[in-house]
């Protein structure tokens, strides 16, 4: 008797042989075993905890510190301050020298880069220098360079160096003058706040009118006026509240004003000049990416240099340089890490140096650490691919 080719069915595969199967097998090993690491690790530093009789947990945070901190932005003090108001501290002054470093190494990069790229021989060799230079000098030696070179020479408080504005300048750092809110004064701020707003708002507004109509509006003026007029009509209409103390000098040292301590100079000038060398290189590569025929018809229209940088070539060579400046900016916050190196007192420095060789709780103090700069990274990357969408081309 014969049988049909449709009476004939195929034996089922064994679930080793399938390749959905086996993925999942290989991932629960790995999970697995990464698991059992994990675990390993955390029972050998508990248990080593335990030997040198160091509790585990967070309940030092509210313990007093017992040190002091020379820069701060918020109130601390050494005799209440706590580990955890430390760590406030140390975290404040990271943010603060990282987002000044990314605006100023974002400006010099994109001269650098620009500078690069320029028909005038010297000044392109010039840039072409710096970047060469600065690339591939380690950014620590650079940071020692600033510091003990450049700021630790100069004079001591008594033979400082006067600045305009009644600024002065020496080896303890830069002394300006500290402004006094009066009644008042709040206002002021207030106002150049909401000029600011209404700057952004107006230009957004104008510059969908120009898409729209072609009409132009100064928006330069626009804000001028409410960003540096309105304040000063407010200045002068609240009877002027704002007043200054000055830096003098008080036996071998200054009294008053504000101390810009050269710990924070030399990080802020180091990790602006290296980055700004990596931005400069994304700058040129961005502008190399736009077509010459965009160039061409710009100038074909009528459009000088400058213009056509500014206007054409500079907003689609954004499109190509957004993805790696958002690295750069990332490096350059992790870069400030550097700081114990010279001194400043960011969150290295402050929590994972001395509060952990104070305290021993090296797990939670150093998890804590990793958790902030892993924090500060995805928000700087959610806002610069926010900010990369929108310059991204639509297509329709």
């Amino acid at each position: 008797m014969s049988t049909t080719s449709a009476e004939i069915k195929p034996g089922k595969a064994s679930l080793l042989y399938d390749p959905k199967i086996r993925g999942y097998a290989y991932q629960f090993v790995l999970l697995a075993v990464v698991g059992f690491l994990i675990w390993s690790a955390a029972s050998n530093a508990i248990e080593n905890l335990r030997a040198q009789k160091i509790a585990s947990g967070f309940g030092f945070w509210h313990n007093a510190s017992g040190f002091d901190i020379n820069q701060k932005l918020i109130p601390y003090d050494a005799s209440t301050g706590t580990y955890g108001r430390a760590f406030w501290v140390g975290l404040l002054n990271t943010l603060l020298v990282a987002s000044i470093g990314i605006v100023l190494s974002t400006f010099l990069g994109f001269f650098v880069g620009v500078a690069r790229l320029s028909s005038n021989w010297i000044v392109s060799k010039i840039a072409m220098i710096y970047v060469e230079v600065i690339r591939n000098i380690p950014l620590l030696l650079q940071l020692f360079f600033w510091y003990n070179a450049v700021l630790k020479p100069l004079p001591n408080p008594r033979q400082s160096i006067v600045l305009p504005a009644g600024a002065l300048l020496n080896n303890r750092g830069l002394y300006i003058p500290d402004p006094q809110f009066g009644p008042g004064g709040s206002l002021i701020i207030w106002a150049f706040l909401i000029g600011l707003v209404a700057t952004f708002v107006f230009r957004s507004w104008a510059r969908k009118q120009q898409a729209a109509t072609g009409k132009q509006y100064p928006i330069g003026l626009v804000a001028l006026g409410l960003i540096v007029v309105l304040p000063t009509l407010v200045y002068f209409a609240t009877g002027r509240p704002i007043t200054f103390v000055y830096p003098e000098l008080a036996g071998f040292n200054l009294r008053g004003g504000i101390q810009i301590f050269p710990e924070f100079v030399a990080l802020l000038i180091g990790l602006t000049t290296y980055t700004a060398g990596f931005i400069a290189e994304v700058v040129r590569a961005g502008i190399l990416a736009v077509s010459k025929g965009q160039t061409e018809a710009a100038h074909a229209l009528g459009l000088r240099a400058g213009p056509t940088l500014k206007l054409v070539v500079i907003p689609q060579a954004m499109r190509v340089i957004i993805p790696p400046l958002t690295s750069n900016y990332l490096n350059l916050t992790k870069n400030s890490s550097l700081a114990v190196a010279i001194g400043y007192p960011d969150l290295v420095q402050v929590f994972t140096g001395t509060v952990l060789n104070q305290t021993g709780q090296a797990v939670e103090v150093v998890a804590i650490t990793m958790a902030v700069y892993l924090t500060i990274s995805l928000v700087t990357s959610l806002f610069m691919n926010i900010y990369n969408k929108r310059m991204a081309l639509v297509e329709r």
